[in-house]
């Protein structure tokens, strides 16, 4: 059995709004107060939204500026990722009714929220990414080889 503080936890609010640990027997259980953080994660935690909410950082885009940014995105996912974003409250879209019309997209203050822990979390990861290759390389050069 694993030691307290080895246990799989998530930190959650309560209905009450109060901080609290909560510790599950397995990673993947879900307690009703931890819902919204599943929901936000699963919304983000693709690498396709994240670059979205990334590049509408810097300003306005149109979709197929975005499309042109964003390397190796095809036009379903690119579109498939805007809905949900917009859906979600992080970006709005503007038809301005010309021909042809021109789609606008842009954060909107919930997105400019989230892009203050993305930007966070990808500022960590370059920071760190030399520690990260290095446990990677120890892994495969020992650990990785090695019948489970």
């Amino acid at each position: 059995m694993k030691p307290d503080h080895a246990r799989d936890t998530t930190v959650c609010r309560n209905d009450r709004g109060d901080d609290r640990t909560q510790h599950a027997a397995s990673p993947f259980a879900v307690t009703e107060s931890c819902r919204p953080v599943n929901a936000v994660l699963s919304r983000i935690g693709d690498k396709w939204s994240v670059m979205v909410v990334s590049y509408l950082g810097n300003g306005t885009m149109r979709f197929s500026e975005l499309k042109r940014a964003i390397d190796g995105i095809s036009q379903k996912m690119l579109t498939t990722t805007l809905r949900g974003l917009e859906r979600d409250g992080y970006i709005t879209r503007t038809v301005t009714p010309t021909i042809p019309p021109r789609v606008d997209y842009e954060l909107t203050e919930l997105g400019r929220e989230l892009l203050v822990p993305i930007r966070a979390l990808g500022d960590w990861a370059v920071q760190n990414r030399h520690r990260v290759e290095e446990a990677q390389r120890r892994f495969d050069a020992g650990n990785g080889k090695k019948g489970r």
